[in-house]
């Protein structure tokens, strides 16, 4: 397919899929399942820059120190929709113990997810610094730092 024909890949979707922000193309991790590893212990294990469009990942020394608010927010959107789904689908009273299995529910949700979360949150943190690039294949990679 001609490169002016190839369709802009979905920008939610390469969130979803943990695609570079600059092509939307390459994979931002090695692995593409977090749970792969029984140890976890790969969970953050990323290429140095985009295998499509050699953009930098690391743009530079701490840069992922700020995903902890993303993750954060993450965390709190996904607390907040169980609650909703709980309150509509059980309900919550003051008359018994529903809201205690609802936070137990929730920590159990919130820790199965988290080696999702963490990489979600890195990909939507690289999104505030990079952009797309449809040249991305003519033009050089943004620097930083």
């Amino acid at each position: 397919m001609d490169k002016e024909k190839r369709p802009t890949p979905n920008y939610l979707w390469s969130i979803l899929s943990m695609k570079c922000p600059r092509c939307r193309r390459g994979s931002m991790f090695k692995d593409g399942n977090p749970y792969k590893k029984i140890t976890l212990t790969h969970i953050f294990d990323m290429y140095d820059a985009c295998p499509v469009c050699a953009q930098k990942y690391e743009l530079e020394l701490g840069f992922w120190y700020g995903t902890a608010y993303v993750s954060y927010a993450l965390a709190v959107a996904i607390s907040v929709s169980t609650f909703v789904a709980w309150l509509v689908l059980i309900g919550v009273s003051t008359e018994d113990n529903r809201i205690f299995w609802w936070l137990g529910f929730n920590a159990v949700v919130l820790v199965v997810l988290q080696p999702w979360i963490m990489r979600l949150s890195r990909v939507i943190y690289m999104r505030f610094f990079i952009s797309y690039d449809k040249d991305y294949e003519a033009s050089k990679p943004q620097k930083f730092g």
